[in-house]
């Protein structure tokens, strides 16, 4: 008997648990992010500057920013149309602090720069070139 309400009482913790631990999909005030594209065709890397797009979302239990893969193709459409760049792998690295989204810059920069020793062709996008537009992810 003893086991069979510690079965019932197990179960009703295994339905009950998720409900409540499920993360929130929060507005962030403000959210830093810069983008990296690359191509297996040419060496050219192009960089951004680290921006910060006001409104972004975010789930707050394992703080990845929702809608990356629409930053992504922000950046991708226009290296495709300003650029003349097709067919690129575009990636975004976000922080919630300009710190810490400066140092993951700076490693990824190094990278491309220092420790690749010219083998890449990096090309910077400056904020009044390129600038993410934030993405609603209320729904």
């Amino acid at each position: 008997m003893k086991i069979l309400k510690y079965i019932l009482f197990s179960l009703l913790l295994a339905v009950a648990m998720p409900s409540e631990m499920q993360a929130k999909r929060m507005k962030a005030p403000k959210m830093f992010m810069f983008g990296f594209s690359a191509s297996f065709q040419d060496s050219i890397i192009y960089m951004t500057d680290v921006q910060e797009v006001v409104g972004a979302w975010y789930d707050t239990k394992t703080k990845f920013l929702l809608g990356r893969q629409h930053y992504s193709y922000q950046l991708k459409d226009f290296l495709a149309t300003n650029k003349q760049q097709p067919n690129r792998v575009c990636v975004v690295m976000y922080a919630l602090s300009r710190k810490e989204a400066e140092k993951k810059f700076i490693k990824l920069r190094k990278e491309y720069t220092v420790k690749a020793k010219g083998k890449y062709d990096v090309r910077y996008l400056t904020l009044s070139e390129f600038k993410f537009e934030p993405v609603d992810m209320s729904e």
